[in-house]
């Protein structure tokens, strides 16, 4: 029997030597590579924090002592220390272990935080929280893979830096190697001297008894505090942390666990905020991992153990938004594109390898790179900020004040919109449409398929004062789904008997509507179904076309409350049209991680479940019952 199958919790660890625990770390390699190629997940983060994760646990008593990781895809490791490795055969699958930390799953994850740069800010409550109830209790915060990239952990650093009673240890787990380490005699010396309690005591002495001294007592003291600070900064790079006020320890090699252990110790002493700045390797360990030059196997597919090699998929929207992106800065050199940390993930890759100078990675900081295209938008340029959906709910009071107030020409394009799945509830791009329904002049396109995401792309482009949005799912696209005529500006897709029922589909829906409207005709209902193209502004042409029909079902990959549906209902009281609405999104819920199929049936977002429910409706009427009226609907 291997180690880890003996390890129920963290204590457990402290049973086992350092031979086992090395052995154990091999292990822990050895299983989430074997689990990832199946299942696809976060690999390299995990790969890199292995020792890191093994002398966390062993130095602090969790769930007394709290952790918290940022960003939480690198939690694997915790999670298997913490009692979950039954779980992983289904990782990030419906019943399996959640591709981030989750309370639902186990006392040791006390923030489900997949929103990066966010962990310093829960760190910094709780470990004031306990301060001030008394509690004995440590606080860890694991901030690392980009997260100190984004402006909100500087926030966070500014204010705990003047907590000095904190008990709050901040590991920067630095996996891209920014400084060289310091070792030698001299540099442990000076940590260990820096995070002792009476380190603070007897500089402060110090300061007293020579400034006491007139004349040179003043002169003396600078130049003792300027030679100790410059010798330390000669040795390590802790100026800018012991500049805000927090003592550093580092950097370490974060593969060397008994190292990291012994500084976690000393951190865990000092009765205050301190940095322990560890140096990881993405891919420690697994050798095609490493050698993956884009990302060092970030979020790979399901892949060969062997060679590395992901199995191949089909073409997916972000190829077509990525390839479109290049053709159009062939044909528009004042087209700029911009993206927080995710190159690769939202296709700008190609555009950044052919226009380089014409790309713009800002890291973590999607509230600078939405008010950073305002300010390119002014220059006289037009910037595409393409962005997980879910990720520009952070930037919504950037879309609104420095964006469509000034009516800047931006484009957002929204990857990963509706339901994602895999990634569950902070992943999920439900929320998009409700929001940006409220911004003054903005204009939102949903393509229903890769033909329509490039029409739409272009257009939306070409909207030079007020921003506008293309939003687009996660996956393959359908096949192309070509328009049987025209109503105003939307495309026209199903026209079968009567005019019984008006489907409003936006976006990826329409397909699913089509299959809907084939199911409705083979029961005698007649069926318009409709693709508005642009959501935002609501059509008139489909206000004209609700009038006539005797209901209205809208359906949308979005919440369902403030979305294109409830707007829709707004426009037809407006304009005193009474027919009955039906609003079809996803529920105002958190919803687990599943896949998308899976998800969207179960919210009754799949065509047999709707197809059903407006034969129900329809039924009822012919039977007598009235249709709710449109300002009644829910």
């Amino acid at each position: 029997m291997g180690h880890l199958e003996s390890i129920s919790a963290p204590r457990d660890l402290r049973g086992l030597d350092d031979e086992q625990l090395g052995e154990l770390a091999t292990e822990i390699r050895d299983f989430l590579v074997a689990t990832c190629a199946r299942t696809g997940g976060h690999l390299g983060p995990n790969l890199g924090v292995v020792e890191l994760t093994l002398a966390i646990h062993r130095v602090f008593d969790s769930p007394h002592d709290r952790v918290v990781f940022d960003t939480g895809h690198q939690t694997y490791v915790h999670k298997l220390l913490t009692g979950r490795a039954a779980g992983f055969d289904r990782l990030r699958q419906e019943g399996g272990v959640s591709g981030y930390p989750s309370q639902a799953e186990s006392e040791h994850d006390i923030v489900e935080n997949s929103h990066a740069s966010t962990a310093l800010s829960y760190a910094d409550g709780l470990a004031k929280a306990y301060r001030i109830r008394g509690e004995d209790r440590h606080v860890v915060a694991v901030i690392g893979d980009g997260a100190l990239t984004g402006g909100m952990a500087w926030e966070a650093l500014n204010n705990i830096a003047i907590a000095q009673d904190s008990r709050l240890v901040i590991v920067v787990n630095d996996n891209e190697r920014s400084y060289t380490p310091t070792i030698g005699g001299l540099a442990t010396a000076l940590t260990s001297l820096r995070t002792n309690p009476r380190y603070e005591q007897i500089l402060d002495l110090v300061k007293r008894r020579l400034t006491a001294v007139k004349g040179v007592g003043p002169a003396a003291y600078d130049a003792l505090h300027a030679m100790k600070k410059g010798m330390k900064d000669a040795l390590a790079p802790q100026g800018l942390f012991e500049d805000l006020g927090l003592k550093y320890v580092g950097p370490i090699d974060g593969h060397d666990r008994a190292a990291v252990e012994q500084a976690l110790t000393q951190a865990k002493r000092f009765n205050g905020p301190v940095i322990v700045h560890a140096l990881t390797k993405k891919g420690y360990g697994y050798q095609a991992a490493m050698a993956h030059e884009a990302d060092q196997f970030h979020a790979p597919r399901p892949f060969d153990v062997e060679t590395g090699e992901e199995h191949p998929t089909g073409r997916i929207w972000t190829d077509h938004f990525g390839e479109e992106m290049v053709r159009i800065g062939e044909r528009r050199d004042d087209v700029v594109a911009l993206t927080a940390a995710m190159m690769h993930p939202v296709g700008l890759d190609h555009f950044q390898r052919r226009f380089p100078q014409r790309t713009f990675d800002v890291g973590i900081a999607e509230q600078h790179a939405v008010t950073s295209a305002a300010g390119l938008a002014m220059g006289g340029l037009h910037p595409v900020f393409a962005v997980y959906a879910t990720f520009l709910n952070r930037a919504f009071d950037q879309v609104l004040m420095d964006v469509a107030l000034h009516k800047c020409g931006v484009t957002f394009a929204l990857d990963r919109s509706g339901v994602t799945g895999d990634d569950g509830a902070s992943h999920n791009g439900m929320w998009d449409m409700s929001i940006l329904q409220v911004v003054p002049g903005l204009r939102l396109a949903a393509p229903r398929d890769a033909a329509r995401l490039r029409e739409l792309l272009n257009e939306a482009i070409d909207v030079d004062d007020a921003p506008t949005v293309v939003r687009f799912p996660k996956g393959p696209p359908p096949e192309d789904l070509e328009a049987i005529g025209k109503v105003g500006g939307a495309d026209l897709m199903v026209r079968t008997g009567d005019q019984d029922v008006l489907v409003v589909a936006v976006g990826s829906m329409v397909s699913v509507a089509v299959d809907v409207a084939e199911r409705l005709g083979a029961q005698g209902i007649g069926v318009t179904v409709v693709d508005p193209r642009w959501v935002k502004p609501v059509d008139p042409a489909i206000v004209a076309l609700a009038r006539k029909h005797r209901l209205v079902v809208s359906v949308e990959d979005n919440g369902v409350v403030g979305g294109c549906g409830s707007v829709l209902l707004q426009t037809l009281n407006e304009q005193g049209v009474d027919t009955p609405v039906r609003l079809h999104g996803i529920p105002q819920d958190f919803l687990d991680h599943a896949k998308r199929g899976v998800i969207l049936s179960r919210i009754g977002l799949d065509a047999q479940s709707l197809a059903r429910s407006i034969v129900e409706e329809i039924t009822a009427a012919d039977e007598g019952s009235e249709l709710v009226e449109a300002d009644q609907a829910p």
